[in-house]
């Protein structure tokens, strides 16, 4: 990195540091509450503490060979904060309100700092919940007009974004394997981001995904998050695991005389992570695929659903968003991909199911974001 992107991204982190811990400070301890002198400089102390401390922890917790503990204090601060920082900004709102309705200073500001942190306190701990529950199953139809009548209610199961990481989550997942398996699927597909970390860091957090069963197939293709350092392990990983590793290739299911195609491309961040043979490929994927066989394009990103299009993919199964995991950053996704969550059309032909994934990254929260097993059933046109 050159020293002038060098100063571009101090500039960016200080500026977000400053506005994720200056305004919660701003509104619960100096905008006009009047605490009392050693309230006012402990918040203070304490805003700063947090604030310097935080980005030294997300360093020594995500760099290579990171530090668990460090991770987790980190994440869970960065969840907090902002939750805390979302809901002091709409906190302007109580106070007009309280304002229009005559109540002064400092009542009205200390009567506005106990709504954000009741607010905050409450949807931390259900965010918590939440994240850590085992994913509720979103069924959805999706009508495939050149499917043929012997593929007709095709169960396919949607996994993305399991994102095994710091927090050890090996009962979950084998809670969610299980759910994943009551569903008697003939497909599954991981949509990448299985987890944070190399196999022999997360080895016992992904082997319930060994257990999964599939009449057809299980495939899976890689997420940004595999591209951090050990995309190649976790595609081995996986194939030893039972999955077929969909790197820029396909295969081939048939039922009843009929075909589908399943394909599989590597992360928009592939070929920009350097690493030899990888990069998003959809020309090779589809090579020596059935004519006419409707095709099932399993790609971490929404994003990617443009290549897809171009390609003539009848449906495209995604990951990444999350669904916005904390609101309301959704909104930020949305400015970045073409879907947050759910079934959308792109074309004549091309329809893109984005999961919001069954994990998290980060903090261990989903605030109006909740997780999902996602339950596709193909029928036939």
């Amino acid at each position: 990195m050159g020293s002038g992107r060098r100063w571009v991204f101090a500039a960016v982190l200080v500026t977000a540091l400053l506005l994720l811990f200056g305004v919660p400070w701003w509104v619960l301890v100096f905008a006009g509450p009047d605490w009392p002198g050693a309230v006012e400089v402990g918040g203070t102390v304490l805003f700063v503490a947090v604030a310097v401390a935080f980005p030294v922890l997300m360093y020594l917790g995500h760099r290579r060979a990171g530090r668990d503990w460090a991770a987790r204090i980190a994440d869970t601060t960065l969840g907090v904060v902002w939750v805390l920082f979302a809901w002091s900004v709409l906190a302007n709102v109580a106070r007009i309100v309280l304002a229009l309705a005559g109540v002064a200073n400092p009542a009205r500001s200390r009567i506005v700092a106990a709504i954000v942190v009741a607010v905050v306190v409450v949807l931390v701990v259900w965010g918590v919940v939440e994240a850590m529950r085992v994913p509720r199953v979103r069924t959805v139809e999706v009508t495939i007009p050149r499917l043929g009548p012997g593929l007709d209610g095709t169960r396919v199961v949607v996994l993305a974004d399991t994102h095994f990481g710091p927090i050890d989550r090996a009962s979950w997942s084998a809670a969610t394997a299980a759910a994943v398996n009551d569903l008697g699927p003939d497909v599954i597909c991981h949509a990448g981001d299985i987890a944070d970390g190399t196999v022999g860091q997360r080895r016992a957090q992904a082997a319930p995904l060994g257990t999964l069963d599939a009449r057809l197939a299980k495939v899976y293709v890689t997420g940004n998050h595999e591209y951090f350092g050990a995309a190649q392990e976790w595609l081995d990983h996986m194939s030893e695991l039972g999955w077929q590793s969909l790197h820029n290739r396909h295969v081939v299911v048939d039922r009843g005389g009929d075909r589908l195609v399943l394909a599989g491309i590597d992360d928009a961040t592939a070929r920009s992570s350097g690493l030899a043979g990888h990069g998003a490929d959809i020309d090779s994927a589809l090579a020596g695929a059935p004519d006419g066989a409707p095709v099932l394009l399993v790609a971490h990103q929404p994003s990617q659903v443009t290549t897809a299009a171009a390609a003539g993919v009848d449906l495209q199964v995604s990951g990444h968003t999350h669904g916005g995991q904390i609101w309301p950053f959704h909104y930020l996704v949305r400015a970045d991909q073409p879907s947050v969550h759910g079934l959308s059309r792109h074309g004549e032909r091309t329809q893109l199911y984005t999961t919001r994934g069954a994990g998290f990254w980060g903090p261990p929260l989903r605030v109006f974001a909740p997780s999902e097993i996602s339950l596709l059933i193909l029928r036939a046109g």
